[in-house]
């Protein structure tokens, strides 16, 4: 019987894990030349999240914790997950059920048709249109700008073989972006769609710094796009300047008396080029700062404990 590895980072869903690990156990029973083992990566949840993990796997030892010592983000924590996984597949889902486990189905028999990449993309939905609408821009930009073939709309859920894996092991990457990586390995992946469900039960951790943070990483490592249209676009502005400048000095050489500078011009063209300015540094500063955080080398995450995982 193969081993397929299911990796699912958590920060504060003791309403969602047991039915998450009854939903999979249910897809397993229908699949019986599979064995699974569940992994769950908590994030330093405040609330009863890791009690109950621990509970169901006292009682199943394929329900497997580990514990970080901090909240290390929604980046790092999975990616860790999916490097201690040990079966011959690992899937990779979240745990607030808005990934529907019985895709695990499909991404199983298409695993099983030699595919060694098999992803969940989301056609549609059911949360708010205003939310719908900046993600799909993003992933539209992104796929535009990359440098590689990024799958738009896809958050990470699906089947790695153990092949991806092996291969994204020797990446060593402290702050992965990993809609890249799979994209940076180049296999062909299979797309199956689905419709994401709204969220049932507890609330979701994402805010405007969590977004942003996987926006501008997904931007700075995919794609020297935006820091070469800096570039340009200083040199266009330079030049835009110098020509009106020019224009300035003939309209005030043939109209002497008659023409002034005023402050407007003046005025509105410093606030102007002064903020492109602060726009453009701030944009070198987003590559200086995935630089830095790649020079530092430190850990994915560090484990405060560990459960079922000595087998």
């Amino acid at each position: 019987m193969k081993l397929v590895s299911i990796t699912t980072p958590c920060f504060n869903e003791e309403e969602n894990v047991e039915t998450l690990r009854a939903q999979i156990d249910a897809v397993f029973a229908e699949l019986p030349n599979y064995r699974y083992e569940l992994i769950f990566i908590d994030n330093h949840s405040t609330d009863r999240t890791v009690e109950r993990i621990k509970a169901m796997a006292a009682s199943d030892k394929r329900v497997k914790l580990i514990v970080n010592a901090r909240n290390f983000g929604q980046i790092r924590s999975p990616y860790h997950a999916l490097l201690q996984a040990r079966g011959e597949a690992v899937i990779n889902m979240c745990s607030d059920l808005q990934d529907p486990p019985e895709l695990i189905r499909d991404f199983m028999q298409a695993w099983e048709e030699g595919h060694r990449i098999v992803v969940a993309v989301k056609k549609q939905s059911r949360e708010s249109t205003a939310m719908w609408l900046i993600r799909r821009f993003y992933y539209g930009l992104l796929y535009r700008i990359a440098d590689v073939r990024v799958i738009q709309n896809f958050t990470g859920f699906g089947l790695y073989d153990r092949s991806v894996v092996e291969l994204i092991r020797t990446m060593d990457d402290p702050y992965p972006y990993f809609r890249g990586i799979i994209a940076e390995i180049g296999f062909e992946a299979v797309e199956i769609p689905f419709i994401q469900p709204q969220r049932k039960r507890g609330i979701t951790k994402n805010n405007f710094y969590t977004l942003y943070d996987m926006a501008m990483l997904g931007i700075t490592s995919q794609s020297k796009v935006p820091i070469r249209l800096a570039t340009m676009g200083g040199f266009a502005l330079a030049l835009l300047s110098l020509l009106i400048s020019f224009a300035y000095l003939a309209l005030k050489l043939i109209f002497w008396s008659r023409f002034g500078f005023g402050m407007a011009p003046i005025l509105i063209g410093l606030f102007f080029f002064s903020s492109v300015q602060l726009f453009f540094i701030g944009l070198l500063g987003e590559y200086v700062a995935t630089i830095h955080t790649q020079v530092m080398k430190r850990p994915l995450v560090v484990e405060q404990e560990r459960v079922n995982f000595d087998e």
